[in-house]
């Protein structure tokens, strides 16, 4: 006599289970020698969509985002405290590979930084570091790829030899961004990415992160609240290296929980 098998439930299928964040910030206290700049930050980041980090000068905006890729470690002086996990992992564990991890995350600063080399170069320089592409061919395509995802393709296809340090402030930052998209990142942060240009490059920035935003997991720190409403998905306030609010953007900005955001989004607090 065959055994008799009771029914199961049937699993939650792969649409209905919830991905696991790609980026956990865990208890996160930071210190440069007697500063305490974060303050037990927790929070996680979803994949894809784009999470702006807001709040006043000071308040540990850039330490929170140089933490997820351990930027951080170059600076005299630091000290961490608690987790932080990238897919999963805790990127300050040991064993960790700092040079892989920043592949991994990208990164792009608030001043246009580009080598001194062509355009082309420019974006190939991290794939020949890391022997991506197998022929000149494929590495053209892929520098092709990235110019025309940063929104940069059409202004520079026909002068692609050309120094890097000729383009504008905001084509130099789009090119950033390529570079950054070059070793195929997961996650991309940038700080405060368009305070030192002007606002049609500002304007193009930000359609190239909206468009981005669908494909990568984007972090942005900005001091520009309308630029945060516009162009992110979620929005974490910081205040005195504490973390007050963190949540879907149309929510934090229309319906704050603390009486803290809402103050410094009316402009109340500084």
């Amino acid at each position: 006599m065959g055994c008799v098998v009771e029914a199961e439930a049937a699993p939650r299928s792969a649409a209905e289970a919830p991905e696991p964040p790609i980026l956990e910030v865990e208890d996160l206290h930071v210190w440069y020698g007697g500063m305490h700049a974060l303050r037990g930050v927790t929070l996680a980041i979803p994949r894809q969509g784009l999470t702006a980090v807001i709040g006043p000068s000071g308040c540990g905006k850039s330490t929170l985002l140089r933490s997820f890729n351990r930027m951080n470690d170059r600076l005299p002086g630091v000290r961490i405290q608690g987790r932080v996990r990238f897919a999963g992992v805790d990127v300050y564990g040991p064993g960790v590979d700092p040079v892989a991890l920043r592949r991994r995350i990208g990164m792009v600063f608030q001043r246009p930084v580009v080598f001194p080399m062509s355009i082309f170069d420019n974006v190939a320089y991290g794939p020949r570091i890391h022997r991506l592409e197998r022929t000149a061919r494929g590495l053209a395509e892929r520098v092709e790829r990235c110019l025309v995802d940063a929104g940069l393709w059409e202004e520079v296809r026909h002068r692609l030899r050309a120094p890097a340090a000729s383009l504008s402030g905001g084509q130099q930052q789009r090119l950033a961004i390529a570079r950054a998209l070059a070793v195929d990142p997961e996650v991309i942060l940038l700080d405060e990415p368009t305070s030192a240009i002007d606002p049609v490059a500002t304007a193009r920035i930000e359609d190239t992160l909206r468009r981005l935003s669908a494909r990568y997991t984007i972090v942005l720190v900005t001091h520009n609240l309308q630029q945060a409403a516009h162009v992110s998905t979620r929005v974490a306030f910081l205040q005195h290296g504490e973390l007050v609010e963190y949540g879907p953007t149309a929510e934090v900005f229309h319906h704050p929980r603390d009486r803290r955001t809402e103050d410094y989004l009316t402009g109340r607090s500084a």
